[in-house]
């Protein structure tokens, strides 16, 4: 791989946004295309089920083949909230292949007596979402109960265009929630986009059960999430 291209590579690849490098066998010439131009590429339709899928591909066109091959930011699961559910639900998303944070700023909950080898934050999501941003490769799953803990990141996720949002909650409490969140200027669209109660609907009632809940969800929406919705997100945020 030529040098300039393995930089550009190593770029967006650091800045978790999904790229493919498509290789023409004939010639052996290849180009790097990223998520937000996937549309202007001549092969987009074969590029965007490669991204879409993680998966790389030998393709052909006009009777050439060409290889490309998909580079995914590994999808991760930001947990707000350092609670029983969390407890249950870290090693279930590690096992599934997700990388796990928890942020909680309340430091008697947040103790890695709690969480062993879980890369957790006794601080205020704020402070961590500042140095380590939400992108549409992250679940954002609020679950503290706390506003003054919850709200911001779920606005950051739905401005990042997280591929998954859920919080915890009932009907009441998410309707108040709603009204805090358009007074902060979120379109209705925009908050719908939150699964409120978290989770599959299971008739989940143990902490275990809400974690298993919230865990088919995302794995759900992350299988079945729209590379269109993606490639704006990135294109907004580029």
């Amino acid at each position: 791989m030529e040098r300039h291209l393995l930089s550009s590579l190593n770029a967006e690849r650091a800045a978790r946004r999904a790229v493919a490098v498509v290789t023409d066998l004939g010639s052996g010439e290849s180009r790097l295309v990223r998520e937000r131009e996937v549309d202007l590429d001549p092969l987009s339709s074969d590029v965007l089920k490669a991204i879409r899928s993680g998966k790389s591909a030998l393709v052909r066109a006009d009777e050439r083949e060409a290889f490309v091959n998909a580079y995914l930011p590994p999808a991760r699961i930001v947990v707000i909230g350092a609670v029983h559910i969390s407890q249950a639900l870290a090693p279930m998303a590690a096992i599934a292949g997700f990388d796990v944070e928890i942020i909680d700023p309340r430091t008697a909950f947040a103790t890695p007596e709690r969480f062993p080898n879980v890369a957790l934050h006794a601080e205020w999501p704020q402070d961590i979402l500042a140095q380590r941003p939400l992108d549409p490769y992250t679940a954002l799953v609020a679950i503290t109960h706390d506003p003054k803990i919850d709200d911001m990141p779920l606005i950051a996720s739905l401005q990042a265009g997280c591929f998954y949002v859920g919080a915890l909650g009932s009907r009441k409490t998410h309707g108040r929630r709603v009204e805090r969140l358009e007074a902060a200027g979120l379109t209705a669209d925009e908050i719908g986009r939150i699964e409120a109660p978290i989770g599959a609907d299971i008739g989940a009632s143990t902490p275990g059960e809400i974690a298993v809940a919230i865990l088919a969800s995302v794995i759900a929406a992350f299988r079945k999430r729209s590379m269109r919705a993606e490639i704006a997100a990135a294109a907004t945020v580029a």
